[in-house]
């Protein structure tokens, strides 16, 4: 799936199951929830935080792949009721920081070895 496919999709199950958008500031608070729920949970799988005693850990990475498509699904919602083309933004985006970073992480001690 594309990203202007997903835009589409998402756009398509809001506008069916979903009866509409949330407000942008709703869904602005709904992406901050879910980003904490992802950063949570990767805590726990590659920090220094462990699980509690009432918590599986045993579905873990699939947790963070539904975490990281939560993510997602409300980034897109806020894009296609923003009127932002996630495609172009992505495009624009990496040649920021292709010109920017040209040589900024090649050329980092802290990188190298």
């Amino acid at each position: 799936m594309t990203i202007a496919e997903a835009q589409k999709t998402v756009d398509e199950w809001i506008n069916t199951i979903g009866v509409r958008y949330f407000n942008e500031l709703t869904n602005t608070a709904l992406l901050m929830e879910e980003v904490g729920e992802m950063a949570r949970l990767i805590a726990r799988l590659y920090g220094e935080q462990s699980f509690k005693s009432t918590e599986q850990s045993g579905t873990a990475k699939d947790d963070l792949s539904d975490e990281m498509a939560d993510v997602l699904f409300v980034l897109i919602c806020l894009a296609n009721q923003t009127g932002v083309n996630l495609t172009e933004a992505l495009k624009k985006n990496l040649e920021k920081k292709t010109k920017r970073d040209l040589t900024r992480h090649t050329s980092n001690e802290k990188l190298k070895g």
